[in-house]
Order: C-alpha cells, then sequence, then structure tokens
C-alpha cells in the first residue's frame, strides 16, 4: 500500500469518526475532506471541485426546487387531502393509505421533501381520528424510504449513479429501479399494515404538533379569536343575498368581519371581496353583530354551532404583521388605508398595549408599536415581505403561495419524468429544465428556489464527491475488495452483492445514506473489476442498501423528522424496523437475481 493509499484510509477513517462522534458539523466534516485532499495533491484541482458541477449534484438540486414547485403550488397539499379522505379512521387503512401515499409521492419528490409536506396532513389525520401519532408518523416515514427505492430520484440512487458514470460505465435510467422497488413498496406495506403496526407504541407526545400547527393555534389563543365569532345565516329573500362581499358593506353596515362562507357543505376560508353571497349560506363572522339589524337585512344570528370555526387552511393563513416605526400608516385607520382592498387581507385584531381588542378594527387609527393579526391567501401574505410600512414577524411556512399555478406544475413535473424515462437526454438536464421551467412560469420565485435547496446537502455530497475519487485513483477500493474476497473465498455475484448490501447498510447507520453512497460504490466498481461481476448489478445493490435504514432513527433525515413529533425512541425504530430490514435485505437479492442476472 502506497503513501497515497494510506493518506487516503486514514483520511476516511477520520471522516468517518468525526460524522459518528458529530463533533463537527457534516457538511463542515465533507469541506475538511476536501481541502485535506487537494493540499495532499492526491486529487488533481479539476477532480477536487467535480463533485460541484457533477450530474449527481446538479440533479439533487434540480429535483429540490421541483419539489418546492409542488408544495407551492398545492400539489402535495391535494394528495394530503385525498389521503384524508380514502383513510378513513380504521387503524389499519390509515397506515395503508399513509404508505401508499408517501410512497408514491416519493417517486416523483425528494424524501424530505414528501415528508415535509405530508407531515402536517398525517398530524392532522392523527387528530381526526382519535389515532396516536406513533402509529401512523413512523410508517410515513419507512413508506417515504421504500417509495425512494423504486426511482432513480433518491439522493443515494443519484450519487450510485454518477459514480459509474464517472468510472466509465452507463449509469442507471430512471426507470432502473422499478422492478425492484415497486416489489420492495408491496411486501413493506404489507408488512407494517398486518404486523409492524401492531409492534408500534401508543404515544400522543406533547410536541406531536409541527410549528405550523403551534403557530396557529398560538396566535389564535393570543387574540383570543374564538372570543367574537359567530354564525350568521342568509334567509331566503334578503338583501345580502345575490351581493358581493364588497358590494354589501357588511363591516360598515352590520359591524362585523366575513371570515368564512359555508356552502354546500365545503367552508371558503376567508373569501375574496368578490365572493357572492346567496341565499342559504351559513357565514363565519367576527364582532358583535345587533340581532334587529340583521332581522332588517333578511339574515339571522345562529345560536348553535354549524360549521367549523377553523380561520386559516392549507391555503389560507394566519400571520403577525408589526407597524414600522417609520409607517406612514401612523395615526390612520385600517378604513383610511384601505388595508383589505389594498392587501386583500383581514385584521382579525390588533395587539396593543398588552391585550388584544377584535372590535371597531376598521376605524382604529393605527399606532406604532401595534401588531396586526391578519389571515388570507398565504401569497398575499408573502407580498406583505415587500412592505415598508409593516414588518412580516411570522408566517405559515407550509403555506401554498401558488395554488392556482398547481395544474400547470403537475404537468411540468409529468413532463421532466417522461422525457427522463425515454432517456433520451441525461437526466441532470431534463431535470434542471423542469425546475427552469417552474421558475419560468411562475410557480416558485428564484428566491424560494434558493431557500428550498439543502446547502448542506450538497456541500456534504460536493466535499466528500473527491475522496470517493480517491479511493479509487489510489488502489485503496481494489486492495481492500482484494483482501475481502480472499477472506471470503470462492463466492457466487448473489453472494457479493450481499455482502456489498450489508457493508453498505452497517455504514449508512452512522454515516447516512448520502455518505454511505459515495464510500461503498467505489468498492463496487472494483469488486467487478476483480470478479467480472456487471458493475451496474452491484451499483444497485449499493444504491439499495443505503435505503435500508429503517431499524435506527440515525440512519436517514425522514426517520429524525418523526421522531420527536411521534416520541419514538431509539427502541421502537428497532423493534419495528429491524425485521422490515430483513424483508427488504431479501426482496433486493431476489430482484437482484431475476432482474440483474446475479
Amino acid at each position: 500500500m502506497g503513501p497515497a493509499a494510506i493518506f487516503t484510509l486514514i483520511l476516511t477513517l477520520v471522516a468517518a469518526g468525526l460524522l459518528i462522534t458529530e463533533k463537527i458539523r457534516p457538511d463542515l466534516v465533507a469541506l475538511l475532506v476536501l481541502v485535506s485532499l487537494g493540499l495532499s495533491g492526491i486529487v488533481s484541482p479539476d477532480e477536487l471541485f467535480s463533485g460541484f458541477g457533477g450530474a449527481a449534484v446538479m440533479t439533487i438540486l434540480a429535483i429540490s426546487i421541483i419539489s418546492e414547485g409542488l408544495h407551492q403550488t398545492g400539489v402535495g397539499q391535494y394528495l394530503a387531502k385525498f389521503m384524508e379522505q380514502a383513510a378513513g379512521k380504521t387503524e389499519v387503512r390509515l397506515v395503508l393509505v399513509v404508505m401508499l401515499t408517501s410512497a408514491g409521492l416519493s417517486l416523483v419528490m425528494n424524501n424530505i421533501a414528501v415528508v415535509g409536506v405530508l407531515l402536517p396532513a398525517v398530524t392532522s389525520l392523527t387528530r381526526r381520528t382519535q389515532v396516536a401519532p406513533s402509529k401512523l408518523l413512523m410508517p410515513l416515514a419507512f413508506g417515504t424510504t421504500l417509495g425512494g427505492m423504486a426511482t432513480l430520484l433518491t439522493t443515494s440512487n443519484i450519487i450510485v449513479s454518477g459514480v459509474l458514470r464517472e468510472s466509465g460505465v452507463i449509469p442507471f435510467n430512471l426507470l432502473d429501479f422499478l422492478p425492484i422497488g415497486i416489489p420492495i413498496v408491496v411486501v413493506g406495506t404489507a408488512y407494517m399494515v398486518l404486523l409492524g403496526r401492531r409492534w408500534l407504541p401508543n404515544r400522543f407526545p406533547v410536541g406531536e404538533m409541527r410549528r405550523v400547527q403551534l403557530l396557529r393555534t398560538e396566535l389564535t389563543r393570543m387574540y383570543e379569536i374564538e372570543k367574537n365569532l359567530v354564525e350568521i345565516e342568509v334567509l331566503p329573500g334578503s338583501s345580502m343575498a345575490n351581493r358581493t362581499i364588497a358590494q354589501g358593506q357588511w363591516a360598515r353596515d352590520l359591524d362585523f368581519n366575513i371570515l368564512g362562507i359555508a356552502r354546500d357543505g365545503h367552508v371558503i376560508i376567508a373569501p375574496s371581496t368578490q365572493e357572492m353571497i346567496r341565499t342559504g349560506d351559513v357565514i363565519l363572522a367576527q364582532g358583535i353583530p345587533d340581532p334587529a339589524r340583521l332581522h332588517q337585512q333578511g339574515c339571522r344570528l345562529l345560536v348553535e354551532t354549524r360549521i367549523s370555526h377553523a380561520v386559516a387552511d392549507e391555503t389560507v393563513s394566519l400571520a403577525e404583521v408589526v407597524v414600522s416605526p417609520h409607517a406612514t400608516t401612523i395615526g390612520k385607520t385600517l378604513r383610511d388605508i384601505r388595508f383589505r382592498e389594498r392587501f386583500g387581507l383581514n385584521v382579525l385584531a390588533i395587539w396593543r398595549t398588552g391585550k388584544p381588542i377584535q372590535t371597531d378594527l376598521a376605524d382604529l387609527p393605527i399606532q406604532f408599536g401595534d401588531a396586526l393579526l391578519v389571515q388570507g391567501p398565504a401569497h398575499r401574505i408573502n407580498l406583505l415581505r415587500a412592505e415598508r410600512d409593516f414588518i412580516l414577524l411570522e408566517e405559515d411556512p407550509d403555506a401554498v403561495l401558488n395554488p392556482r399555478k398547481g395544474r400547470l406544475a403537475m404537468w411540468i413535473t409529468l413532463l421532466t419524468l417522461g422525457i427522463a424515462a425515454t432517456g433520451i437526454l441525461p437526466i441532470a438536464v431534463v431535470a434542471l429544465a423542469g425546475a427552469v421551467l417552474m421558475l419560468l412560469t411562475g410557480c416558485l420565485d428564484l428566491t424560494d428556489a434558493y431557500r428550498s435547496i439543502e446547502w448542506r446537502a450538497i456541500f456534504l455530497i460536493a466535499g466528500m464527491w473527491p475522496l470517493s475519487l480517491a479511493i479509487r485513483s489510489t488502489g485503496l477500493a481494489m486492495m481492500g475488495m482484494d483482501m475481502l474476497l480472499e477472506a471470503l473465498g470462492a463466492i457466487t455475484p448473489l453472494a457479493l452483492a450481499a455482502v456489498l448490501i450489508f457493508i453498505t447498510f452497517a455504514v449508512t447507520q452512522f454515516m447516512g445514506g448520502q455518505v454511505s453512497s459515495l464510500v461503498v460504490a467505489p468498492l463496487a466498481i472494483a469488486a467487478s473489476g476483480l470478479t467480472g461481476v456487471d458493475p451496474r448489478a452491484l451499483g444497485m445493490a449499493v444504491a439499495l442498501g443505503c435505503s435500508l435504514a429503517f431499524p435506527t432513527p440515525y440512519g436517514h433525515p425522514v426517520n429524525i423528522m418523526v421522531l420527536g413529533p411521534g416520541g419514538y425512541t431509539a427502541r421502537d425504530f428497532l423493534r419495528v424496523g429491524s425485521p422490515l430490514t430483513i424483508l427488504a435485505f431479501l426482496m433486493i437479492l431476489a430482484g437482484l437475481s431475476v432482474f440483474w442476472g446475479l
């Protein structure tokens, strides 16, 4: 073993130790590896920075943008609503629908993005059905990981494909993972529905709600919104019927704001001023209306609650806005500045001198230090960021900003996946083109696109990329596999794949799938050179092995995302995830034998 190989081995072990102990952030460890290889001269300058411009990194970057476009246009929320409607209230159906929905969505979205989109929906589902969050959130994480095994668009799969390309081997196609991945999804889902769910804990943790639910609940409680909510029915012959909200002048004539309209079994939250009021509508209003004046207009105050008093949902948000110190609005009323007409938002309450004010808001002069609780479409609230008179303190991070672009975003995604599946053009080029289309068509803006990219993951992959090159170029991978094969003796191709899967699985539990794919993929290439086994088949084994992250909460970020909200412990993952890992391991070997000839 030469000096270069020894240095690379020591560097790999030191990096692994730092990643496992978490003494230093993973992305910083990757940059230290990059700098060390550059100073040592083992990797050339061009190779040293090749990860930043590599196809793997560009594909991950593009997929992040497409995922954010799907989120901001409400496609993910539409699927979440479908999940709620299809699930019913039985635990078996809930687990089944959660698993299949998350697995299906992970075919076209980044795994972390899938859990980010579905976690609020599943949490809401647990509250509606009175099922413990711990019964559904682990199936959400596991379903997402299983679905990621059936597509190239998973980070570790993209990385292994890039390593194959760098080694002069044909990279994977978008559909190469389907034949093995889909049976794994089916078997994994069946296991969770029939057995795994029985071993899930039954816990209702205090912190089960995500920040978005906490934000809405806290704002509603603090501003005492429920205190002045009333329901008003529009009776036949009412003079207010068949007129828009703006024409009716409800706030001026009847002293209340319209927050929602119940019609034909559906509730329209934060309706626009151009929404037509119809006979039979039940209006959710804020204020203290006079019953006699309501009667004169052909309306009546309802005593019993008929509709939900929710004032926010996926597309309508609550936000807190503070008046800027140099605002031109100070001393003026909301009516003077035409706040509702100008911004398309309702002001539900004003916080002043330590308490909320909910009445006569339109004629209350604005003072410095006032905080306004506003309700309205998420994209309207987002526009307040550009206003000099107001400072947006906090808004719903899961809000749908461009609901009208949902269909367009879906078609762009389907077109991108369709072209990528044909193999006519490189995956990275097609994915980047899809991301650019998302930006050009206004599904999201460039600022949000930059914000959506997980830059830590980008630097982690790009920084560790030259280490993967060094492991191959110094002969370290070849020597390591030569020693391993010599110790194992005569070994069949399928057994060799099993060994690589096990190594990948073990490394993944401590270093994560992103790093393990970079470390073990060179071993697969070396093993192919020594044994003559198809390098793509061994690469497939490594890629799928990176997804065997079920037994520990730290093997994949999606496990960590549900750890707190589900109230799980490491023992819970070990108990439920270990049998699933064994099943997936056997299914991978069966798929490699049938579809890859091992």
